[in-house]
C-alpha cells in the first residue's frame, strides 16, 4: 500500500504552512534522507527529507499552495514492488482523509464556541422586563455572598429588591426572603444568570474597528489593499496579546560608551586575519550589548526567568535573542547560552544568523524560545525606545544611539559618548527593584568593558 507524506509540523506552534517548491518529480526514486520539497512558515523556509524509501508516485498538493494543515496529506509514495494501479485506492481514501478526520479537530471546534456563545448571548433579552432594576441593560448586582445563599435557598435574584448600596442584593436581603418565604424560583435560572457578565469582556478584546469601517473613512481609489501574509499576522498576533496579557513595566538608564568604544577598537585591530586577508571577527557594539546582557542576567539570576500560571520558571543559562529586521517584519535569532561565549563567538554567530534570517533559512530552534531579548534600533539613529515584552521572556531591553551629551565629571562639565537603554519587564516576573539591580548590573559591564573579557 502506498505510504502517504504528510505535511509535517517544524515547530511545536506551527498548524499550517505554504508548499513553495517539490524539488522531486513523479517518478523519481527517493531515499531516505532526501531532500523532497520546501516548506514556508511564517518565519522561514525549511527543507523536507524523506522517511521512507520508494518512487513518488502522486504529488497530491501542488507547489504554491498556501495554508496547507499540519499533518494534510501532500502525495503518495510508492514503496518497493507497487506500480501506479495501487494508487487508485490510496487516492481515494485519500480524499476522505483530507476532507474527513483530518480537517475535522481543526475546524469542528471553530463554530462550537459561537454556538456556545449565541445562547449566552440572548439569555439577558427575557430577564430584562422581568427586573426593573436591570432595565439598562446592566447585570442584577449582587453581593458573592448573596448569590451563593440565593442559589441555596432557591431564591431567584431578579424578584428581590437589593437593599444595599445602590440597590445591591445583601444578606439580609437574602435572610429576610426566606423569612418571608418570597422570592422562590428554580435554582437553574438564578444560577445561570452570571455566565453571559463572564463572556462580556471577549468584545473587549478586539483589535479595533472592522476593516468595513476603516475603509469607510477614505474615499475608493485613494488606497490599495495588500494582504497580510503569516509573519505579520502572527507578528500582529503575539504582540497584541502581549500587551494585553503581561503588565509591562519599564526602567531606562543612560550609559557611558567611551570606554568600551575605545576597547572594541583595540579588539577589532587585535584580530587575526585569513590566507585572504579577512579578519577572524569584526566586533560591533550590538554584540558587546549581548554579551553585557547576558553576563548582567548571570549575575541578577532572579530575573533570567519565564512566568507560568503554576510556576516561575528559572533558567541556567542565558539566551539571547536579538531582533533582526527583514523584508515584511522581524525575527529573533536566539545567541544560546551567551554568557559563557566570547565576544568573537557571539559575533560571527550573529553574522551567520542575521544573513540567514534575511534569507528565511532559520531552523525553528534558532529562533523559537530564549530567556531575554535585545532590540537595537540606535543604529537608526533614534535615542530611545521602549519594547515590548515577547514571551516566553521576561525582559527586553531597548537599545538607543550613542550620542555625545554633556555629563558632570569629578564636579566638571565634560563630554561623553552616552547611550540610553530602556528595560522592559513582565512584572509578574520582575519586579522594578529587580530590574534597576539588572540593569545596574548591565551598565557596569558596558562602563567597565575589560571586566567582559574576564
Amino acid at each position: 500500500m502506498p505510504i502517504k507524506i504528510l505535511m509535517p509540523a517544524l515547530s511545536p506552534t506551527m498548524e499550517e504552512g505554504n508548499l513553495a517548491k517539490w524539488l522531486i518529480k513523479e517518478g523519481e526514486t527517493i531515499s531516505a534522507g532526501d531532500v523532497i520539497a520546501e516548506i514556508e512558515t511564517d518565519k522561514a523556509t525549511m527543507e523536507v527529507e524523506a522517511v521512507d524509501e520508494g518512487t513518488m508516485g502522486k504529488i497530491l498538493v501542488a507547489e504554491g499552495t498556501e495554508g496547507v494543515k499540519v499533518n494534510e496529506v501532500i502525495a503518495l509514495l510508492l514503496e518497493d514492488g507497487e506500480d501506479a494501479s495501487a494508487l487508485e485506492g490510496a487516492a481515494s481514501g485519500v480524499g476522505g482523509d483530507n476532507g474527513g478526520p483530518k480537517a475535522a479537530p481543526v475546524e469542528t471546534p471553530a463554530p462550537a464556541p459561537a454556538a456556545a456563545v449565541a445562547p449566552a448571548a440572548e439569555a439577558p433579552t427575557p430577564a430584562a422586563p422581568a427586573a426593573p432594576v436591570a432595565a439598562s441593560g446592566e447585570r442584577i448586582f449582587a453581593s458573592p455572598l448573596a448569590r451563593r445563599l440565593a442559589a441555596q435557598n432557591e431564591l431567584d435574584l431578579k424578584a428581590l429588591t437589593g437593599s444595599g448600596p445602590h440597590g445591591r442584593i445583601v444578606k439580609r436581603d437574602i435572610d429576610k426572603a426566606v423569612s418571608e418565604g418570597t422570592g422562590k424560583a428554580v435554582a437553574a435560572p438564578a444560577a445561570e444568570a452570571p455566565k453571559p457578565a463572564a463572556a462580556a469582556p471577549a468584545p473587549a478584546m478586539a483589535a479595533g474597528p472592522s476593516s468595513d469601517q476603516v475603509l469607510k473613512l477614505f474615499e475608493e481609489g485613494s488606497y490599495e489593499l495588500v494582504p497580510h501574509d503569516g509573519m505579520r499576522k502572527t507578528i500582529a498576533r503575539r504582540l497584541q496579546e502581549s500587551k494585553q496579557t503581561i503588565p509591562h513595566f519599564y526602567v531606562t538608564v543612560d550609559c557611558e560608551l567611551d570606554a568600551l568604544l575605545a576597547l572594541r577598537a583595540q579588539l577589532n585591530a587585535a584580530a587575526p586575519t585569513s590566507k585572504d586577508g579577512k579578519p577572524a571577527y569584526k566586533l560591533s557594539v550590538n554584540d558587546m550589548v549581548i554579551k553585557a546582557m547576558a553576563l548582567a542576567l548571570r549575575d541578577v539570576p532572579e530575573a533570567n526567568v519565564s512566568w507560568t500560571d503554576d510556576a516561575m520558571v528559572k533558567h541556567k543559562h542565558v539566551d539571547v535573542g536579538v531582533a533582526v529586521s527583514i523584508p515584511g517584519g522581524l525575527i529573533t535569532p536566539i545567541v544560546r547560552s551567551a554568557e559563557m561565549k566570547p565576544l568573537s563567538v557571539i559575533s560571527n554567530e550573529m553574522k551567520d544568523m542575521g544573513t540567514r534570517a534575511r534569507e528565511r533559512k532559520l531552523k525553528p530552534e534558532e529562533y523559537q524560545g530564549g530567556t531575554t531579548a535585545v532590540s537595537n534600533m540606535g543604529m537608526m539613529g533614534v535615542k530611545d525606545f521602549a519594547a515590548v515584552v515577547n514571551p516566553p521572556h521576561a525582559t527586553i531591553l531597548a537599545v538607543g544611539a550613542g550620542e555625545k551629551r554633556p555629563v558632570v565629571k569629578d564636579d566638571a562639565l565634560a563630554i561623553a559618548t552616552v547611550m540610553s537603554v530602556t528595560l522592559s519587564t513582565d512584572h509578574r516576573a520582575v519586579d522594578g527593584a529587580l530590574g534597576a539591580e539588572l540593569l545596574a548590573a548591565f551598565r557596569s559591564y558596558i562602563e567597565n568593558p575589560m571586566s567582559m573579557l574576564v
